[in-house]
């Protein structure tokens, strides 16, 4: 395979052991090159922005930068960017955040080669990727946020709904006030309790829960 057409890997992590050998077994691979290594979050958001590679292999805990800090940037940089974290992470919550932040995976460090290889192929084709054993807690994950997303749903009384409609169109107290008949106080009163509800610190963040949770409409 001709060098122009193999997959250009950055890796970022802050343990020069792993980085290294993780960068001879991609090399060793005719698929890809690694064209350059961070030893933390923001060496790597510049070096991503610098190179542009097909795919960044990120840690999840390093010094200066974490990988959840990085990760946001690069999308943000290059919104089709493949980012697939690697880490010892197995906890449930980081793997959710990752892949709500924009990853396209997350392997753990203890996968076999041959799978880690074949999962950064496929991340670069379109394809989200997890470990076997992160299946069952991104499942796991969801299925107790949607459950809570519920009740939460639930918790809002009717004319409180109808009011998080009209946040989400972006109205201010006064104007929903007007095309309700009630007070602005009223509205106000309202709306403090919408925020506690959802555990919203502005009407921005709960006209967004609204949008994202089909409650606008």
């Amino acid at each position: 395979m001709l060098n122009e057409n193999k997959y250009r890997i950055l890796i970022v992590d802050d343990h020069t052991l792993f980085r290294r050998g993780l960068r001879a077994l991609i090399d060793s691979c005719e698929r890809f090159e690694v064209v350059g290594e961070a030893t933390d979050g923001l060496e790597g958001v510049k070096m991503q922005q610098q190179l542009q590679p097909d795919a960044v292999l990120l840690d999840l805990d390093m010094p200066v930068m974490r990988g959840l800090e990085a990760l946001p940037q690069m999308i943000n940089h290059n919104p089709q960017q493949v980012v697939l974290m690697l880490t010892v992470s197995e906890d449930g919550s980081d793997l959710l955040e990752c892949m709500r932040l924009g990853a396209r995976g997350y392997l753990l460090k203890n996968i076999d080669t041959e799978f880690l290889l074949d999962s950064i192929e496929k991340a670069i084709s379109g394809d989200s990727v997890l470990s076997p054993e992160m299946t069952s807690k991104l499942v796991t994950r969801l299925r107790r946020q949607e459950q809570a997303d519920e009740k939460i749903t639930e918790a809002l009384t009717p004319r409180e709904r109808e009011i998080l409609r009209w946040l989400a169109g972006g109205n201010s107290n006064k104007v929903i006030a007007r095309n309700l008949d009630v007070t602005e106080s009223t509205i106000k009163v309202h709306v403090q309790n919408i925020l506690r509800k959802l555990n919203v610190a502005s009407r921005v963040q709960a006209a967004v829960y609204a949008i994202e949770h089909g409650l606008d409409k």
